[in-house]
């Protein structure tokens, strides 16, 4: 039984990592794949395979259209990411009940079974179930948004290895949720100032991280 209880409407901190710290990011096509999983794999009616999904005929696609409407009804609301070479980090909000138990499972699974193919390789991927951390105020979220979105920086990470929201957050792209998180700003500007800000104490304290993850 999971400690975390997960309760439609609240936020959650989501993360995990490659099992025996392996890497499961290896560069544009990982991340294209993954980010594509978190897409199509958030809709209440199970997609099945996204690779077998590809073959599709424009004429079959009539067959599906009673279901668009329930399809794109979404199991979770991402507000940030951030992929890195072994581990990844979310904040989730659960729309329907079992939300984000439906929407992480389905994303281990189509992952590890891509992954696990253009690499021949079998087994586990990731190091056992999620890890999930309620976030329980406005002030957490605002800082965990800055540690997830600048997470890369947090591990001091090289340009290129990692995928974040980051991008998005400061420029374009409508993926991502992040009204929660900007309306409580004047600009974009006042919250990379603020983002900064806080990695700098994260930085500055070797125990911030510890708090973020409990």
């Amino acid at each position: 039984m999971r400690k975390t209880l997960f309760v439609n409407g609240e936020y959650y901190h989501i993360f995990n990592r490659g099992a025996d710290k392996r890497v499961v990011f290896l560069g544009r096509d990982s991340f294209a794949r993954f980010l594509q999983g978190m897409k199509e794999f958030n809709t209440i009616v199970p997609i099945g395979s996204i690779y077998e999904n590809s073959f599709h005929k424009k004429d079959q696609l009539g067959n599906l259209v009673s279901q668009l409407t329930v399809q794109q009804k979404r199991l979770v609301a991402v507000v940030c990411y951030c992929l890195n070479p072994n581990h990844y980090h979310f904040i989730l909000q659960q729309l329907e009940d079992r939300g984000i138990e439906k929407f992480m499972h389905r994303m281990g699974v189509g992952y590890t079974k891509y992954f696990n193919k253009k690499h021949e390789r079998t087994g586990v991927l990731f190091e056992g179930p999620f890890k999930a951390i309620h976030v329980d105020s406005n002030e957490y979220l605002l800082h965990l948004s800055a540690y997830v979105n600048l997470n890369n920086r947090v591990h001091r990470l090289r340009n290129g290895v990692s995928k974040s929201s980051w991008e998005e957050y400061t420029g374009r792209g409508d993926f991502c949720e992040k009204e929660i998180i900007l309306e409580q700003f004047k600009s974009v500007s006042e919250y990379k100032e603020f983002a900064f800000g806080a990695l700098q104490v994260m930085q500055g304290r070797k125990d911030m991280e510890k708090l973020l993850l409990e």
